[in-house]
C-alpha cells in the first residue's frame, strides 16, 4: 500500500492540538449513534413531546398523528440509543427522556437555525 507523505502547512503545536482533540474511533462511533437519534423527523417529534411530559405509546400516536406501530418502533430505536427510559403501570408503558441533555441538544439545534 502506498503511503502518502505530505508536508503540513500547520505548525507542530496546532497539529498536536488537532490530533489530541479528535476523539478516538470508538468515541466517534458512539457520537454517530447519539446524533442518529436526531436524524429522523418522527424521532424528533417524539423527543420533543417527551421533553415536555412522560407519555405512553397511545398518547404519542394520537398527539403526533402517527401509527402506533411506527411509534413503538421508533421508541425501541430511542431505547436502544439510550435516549428514553420507561416505566410500566399495569399494562401501560410510559416513556420519558433519559437525560435532559437530549432536550438541550434539540434546543441548541433550534437556536442554531434561528427559530
Amino acid at each position: 500500500m502506498n503511503e502518502r507523505k505530505s508536508v503540513l502547512i500547520l505548525d507542530k503545536k496546532t497539529q498536536g492540538l488537532i490530533e489530541n482533540y479528535i476523539p478516538c474511533d470508538e468515541t466517534l462511533e458512539e457520537l454517530v449513534g447519539f446524533f442518529s437519534m436526531f436524524s429522523d423527523l418522527t424521532r424528533l417529534k417524539m423527543l420533543s413531546a417527551l421533553a415536555i411530559s412522560e407519555t405512553c405509546v397511545t398518547d404519542l400516536s394520537v398527539l403526533l398523528n402517527l401509527n402506533q406501530t411506527t411509534v413503538s418502533h421508533q421508541l425501541r430505536t430511542l431505547r436502544d440509543l439510550g435516549a428514553v427510559k420507561y416505566r410500566r403501570v399495569g399494562k401501560v408503558i410510559f416513556y420519558s427522556l433519559k437525560n435532559d441533555l437530549i432536550n438541550e441538544v434539540l434546543l441548541k439545534g433550534v437556536e442554531y437555525l434561528g427559530y
